[in-house]
């Protein structure tokens, strides 16, 4: 089993990157407002020749050794006796430096402190107090301040911009090793790709989010063009081009848990189904939560149980939809033991005598992980879809519903990756069948016309 990919399950979790990377910049900011601020300010003394050879230069060496008596601790004990200072040689010696303008003869001196004025004054000092040691020195050159040194405006340290810079980084590292580690540990479906991997079937389809889908389940209250509509044309058109050698007629729509979208989606793909001039029967299979009579508003105390039990013929059980080509078999009376009356012989009749009846029969049954009662259906069927809910579902729990499928010698057909982000259905979702309209399938129904009732 090959690893999941890294970058794109960081890039999803950008919200988590940009608030790390913020929290990073604001204790820059918190630490910028708390530091005591330093400022260093400069003096700049020019070493001359004498003026009878004026045309000569200073050699390099010789500034580089001034250089160094004006950032030592011999200037260092003049500025002291000069400020008053109480401090020893050393600790001002710490404040000050001297280095050489480059390419000239000049030296500059800068100090820094906590005072703006403060700095000002050491690094002044001292170079009044390297010039007036130049003229102690048995020399012919002399040296000048050639800059006054003046209190700095802002300060010098800490830096604001590489301290903003660093605190974002580090934000961003932190957010990167949060979501790498959250994405360690979710293990839940995020892509068609993931999701072929784990259940080794082809991915039919990605129906869209929809906050509204819970007050308006149903395709046939939406738009034509918006994405959940297209997602479920997508879906059917999909279906035709699974194992084309086979029949697949009788469909078991199933997923691993509760909450997954299973019963939608067999509402909708028999609703689109219909539409595209196919005979459908939809049969609620799902004796212990149904929820297609709900979806499509029919009566429910009369359905597939009471067939089963023979107090009912199917033909006064089956129920029109307000689509037309769509009938429905309700749960009937819920029984105490929905599994053992599934995998009866009036069930396998059942569905033999729906099989000849229409061009596609579609059971909603319930989980796959929780109880037996999807195996058993889709054992009598010709294939399973699992619904797999987008960033929810684990990849092991996907695994699972699998072997339970094989278990029984069920052959999973394909997954759908429901509730899936509107972003993600443009990624990949157009990529699967697009172009083919209902035509298509009326090509390719067996043409049976609608039974007499």
């Amino acid at each position: 089993m090959s690893q999941r990919p890294l970058v794109k399950p960081l890039v999803r979790r950008w919200p988590t990157l940009i608030l790390m990377t913020l929290v990073g910049i604001g204790l820059a900011v918190l630490y910028l407002n708390l530091a005591t601020p330093r400022y260093t300010a400069h003096a700049e003394v020019l070493i001359s020749p004498p003026l009878a050879k004026s045309t000569d230069s200073v050699s390099e060496r010789t500034i580089e050794s001034y250089a160094h008596v004006l950032g030592g601790r011999s200037t260092a004990a003049r500025v002291i006796e000069d400020l008053g200072l109480s401090g020893s040689a050393g600790s001002v010696d710490r404040h000050l430096d001297a280095s050489v303008v480059h390419g000239t003869s000049v030296l500059r001196v800068t100090a820094d402190d906590e005072s703006r004025q403060k700095a000002a004054d050491l690094s002044q000092s001292a170079a009044e107090a390297f010039v007036a040691w130049v003229g102690d020195q048995d020399t012919q050159l002399t040296a000048s301040v050639s800059e006054d040194a003046t209190p700095p405006s802002d300060p010098s340290s800490p830096a604001r911009v590489p301290w903003l810079i660093v605190g974002g980084l580090l934000g961003l590292l932190a957010g990167l090793v949060i979501a790498a580690a959250r994405n360690a540990a979710d293990r839940s479906i995020h892509s068609p790709a993931e999701l072929e991997e784990a259940s080794g079937a082809p991915v039919l389809g990605a129906i869209a989010y929809d906050r509204a889908a819970v007050q308006t389940p149903l395709i046939t209250s939406l738009g034509t063009h918006h994405p959940r509509f297209e997602a479920v044309r997508i879906l059917r058109t999909n279906l035709q081009f699974l194992d084309i050698d086979r029949d697949n007629k009788v469909i078991t729509i199933t997923s691993s848990l509760a909450g997954e979208g299973k019963s939608t989606t067999a509402c909708n793909l028999a609703i689109a189904l219909a539409q595209a001039g196919a005979q459908v029967a939809l049969v609620e299979g799902d004796l212990r939560r149904p929820r297609v009579s709900e979806y499509l508003g029919i009566e429910k105390s009369v359905g597939l149980t009471t067939v089963l039990v023979g107090r009912v013929a199917l033909d006064a059980a089956l129920q029109q939809a307000a689509t037309p080509g769509l009938d429905v078999l309700a749960s009937g009376a819920l029984p105490p033991n929905p599994s053992e009356i599934l995998q009866t012989n009036a069930m396998r009749s059942l569905v033999s005598e729906l099989r000849h009846r229409y061009d596609v029969v579609l059971i909603d049954a319930p989980p796959l992980l929780p109880v037996t009662d999807a195996s058993l259906l889709a054992s009598i069927s010709d294939g399973a879809i699992l619904v797999v809910k987008h960033g929810e579902t684990g990849l092991d729990e996907v695994r699972t519903a699998t072997e339970r499928l094989n278990s029984v010698g069920a052959r999973l057909l394909g997954t759908v990756l429901s509730m899936s982000p509107v972003k993600e259905l443009s990624r990949y979702g157009y990529g699967y069948g697009y172009g083919y309209g209902p035509e298509y399938f009326e090509k390719t129904t067996s043409g049976r016309k609608r039974r007499n009732r």
